[in-house]
């Protein structure tokens, strides 16, 4: 299934936005190898995929475990699903060629008053093995249109000021910045194209 909801015929050789699956086990592992080898996935790592590999990278290699895990990140796209406290429904997607797990990316379904700050709408990661080829940028440009299908528009994305690479990406994708807050750079990205508006794709990763 990919990003729209409809089922998709897989295209060899062109990156999609699909549901999670476990047909990318292998490859998904190893992504996670990836992250952990550079540091992600410990107590202080607030990264999605920190928290991912944080609660299930010792569970990971069993497929029973695998198939739970991503039933789990579907049905939390759910409104009626249990979640902890504070936290809203929210769609993953993975970002895939085939079998090859290259990232993911998660859309918020409503923003509450700690997202307004920290973290927005859309927050996504690229595995560091396929980082600057364009992958960020063409997963963003991807997520928006199904943020519209949400209700939502503009989308609020935010990342750190040092963050070169990932504010190229949001600016690439029509993302204006509004401000900084605590520490964080907010952009408010539209996710309908408006008439006479352009978006620059040039040097983005």
């Amino acid at each position: 299934m990919c990003a729209s909801g409809h089922n998709c015929a897989k295209v060899a050789g062109v990156p999609q936005l699909i549901a999670p699956t476990v047909d990318v086990h292998a490859s998904f592992l190893a992504a996670m190898g990836e992250i952990r080898a550079e540091g992600g996935g410990g107590p202080d790592d607030d990264s999605l995929s920190g928290r991912w590999i944080l609660n299930w990278a010792a569970r990971w290699a069993d497929p029973a475990a695998f198939a739970s895990f991503v039933g789990q990140l579907r049905a939390d796209a759910l409104e009626d699903s249990p979640r902890p406290a504070g936290h809203v429904p929210s769609t993953t997607l993975w970002w895939t060629n085939g079998p090859e797990y290259l990232g993911r990316l998660t859309i918020r379904h409503r923003l509450t008053e700690r997202l307004l700050v920290i973290g927005g709408h859309i927050g996504y990661d690229v595995r560091p093995t396929a980082r600057g080829r364009g992958h960020a940028t063409a997963m963003l440009a991807a997520a928006l249109p199904v943020a519209r299908s949400m209700g939502i528009d503009p989308a609020l994305l935010t990342c750190d000021p040092g963050n070169i690479g990932s504010r190229k990406v949001i600016e690439a994708n029509g993302g204006v910045l509004e401000d900084e807050r605590n520490g964080k750079l907010r952009f408010w990205a539209p996710t309908v194209t408006r008439p006479g508006r352009q978006t620059s794709r040039q040097g983005a990763e």
